[in-house]
């Protein structure tokens, strides 16, 4: 029974994954969710209480995983230069990625104080996640950087994501040249 109940949950953010990256999150209601899944709209309220549980659940599972690839191409960087070129490239190249698709819907929707609290603190630990190569870098308030740096990333995957007239290569290219040069202390 308990096997039973993790795959249906699994399937249901699953669901809720293809709900957002389609239609954003007017797209991700307990109909629709019983529907992709083939449970009856009642069997979701044993699963999740509310829309804003789903959203928790969404970045609870796919955050951490979100951030262990930038983390690894992070890794994979022998300079603070390079460091700060891949996080700022992997979060770029992850932007048509179903999981990170649905992140930036569900940053979007309305949540209750503990979804968005959540949220925060996904989000700080993946600012964390350059502070020291910012401090290596020689910048006198490497988180503050590593804030506005995010800044950037984030202005980079909306621009991605609304389809500008550029290519996606040309804004991860431009959002690491400002990057590098801005970041440097």
């Amino acid at each position: 029974m308990a096997e039973h109940r993790t795959m249906q949950r699994a399937a249901l953010l699953d669901a809720a994954r293809s709900l957002l990256s389609e239609g954003g999150t007017e797209a991700l209601t307990f109909p629709a969710l019983a529907e992709r899944t083939g449970l009856a709209r009642s069997s979701v309220y044993e699963y999740f209480r509310s829309r804003a549980s789903v959203v928790e659940e969404l970045c609870a599972v796919d955050f951490p995983v979100w951030a262990a690839e930038v983390e690894a191409a992070m890794a994979g960087a022998s300079t603070p230069e390079g460091k700060v070129e891949s996080y700022v490239r992997r979060q770029l190249e992850l932007v048509g990625d179903r999981r990170h698709r649905a992140v930036v819907a569900i940053s979007a929707s309305e949540l209750d104080d503990r979804a968005r609290e959540k949220i925060r603190a996904a989000h700080g630990g993946l600012i964390a996640m350059i502070v020291e190569a910012l401090g290596e870098l020689g910048h006198e308030q490497p988180r503050l950087a590593a804030m506005l740096l995010q800044g950037v990333v984030d202005a980079a995957v909306r621009r991605i994501e609304l389809g500008a007239a550029e290519d996606p290569a040309t804004v991860a290219d431009a959002a690491v040249s400002m990057a590098l040069k801005g970041v440097r202390g």
